[in-house]
């Protein structure tokens, strides 16, 4: 604003769009420090879901073909792409730390078990549909 303006109000039409921005609600390291996490949030998500992939095509294969896995490291990869994607998919963080926990907690019990047997991965194979499905019907948040 200028000397001049000042006995305007703020909210005055005439000045609202010449008016100098707050410094305070802005700062250049708060905004590269939000653009870092915006693009390790997008690294983790595709990481995740590649991870996510890989694992289930594995257990898809197994179940249409009727074969056995090769032991439980898909599930390994699984079950950590789906910490990854929560750690970065899921805003609400008590339900993002229980994604997590359980993905982990079910990953060290295949590992822990040594085998994975044909309705552990009948149910991977629907959850992932339910999943799949309830994501993409979700309307997509506008921040």
């Amino acid at each position: 604003m200028t000397p001049t303006d000042q006995n305007k109000p703020p909210h005055d039409p005439a000045t609202r769009f010449t008016a100098t921005p707050d410094p305070s609600r802005s700062s250049p390291e708060h905004d590269s420090e939000e653009a870092d996490d915006r693009h390790l949030s997008t690294a983790e998500m595709m990481v995740g879901s590649a991870m996510m992939f890989i694992g289930f095509i594995d257990v898809l294969i197994s179940i249409s073909s009727g074969s056995e896995m090769a032991g439980v490291f898909p599930m390994l990869i699984y079950f950590a792409g789906m910490a990854i994607w929560a750690h970065a998919s899921i805003r609400n963080l008590s339900v993002r730390y229980t994604v997590m926990t359980a993905a982990i907690a079910l990953g060290l019990a295949f590992f822990h078990y040594g085998e994975v047997l044909f309705w552990h991965k009948q149910v991977i194979f629907w959850a992932t549909v339910a999943l799949v499905v309830f994501f993409m019907f979700k309307p997509a948040k506008t921040e």
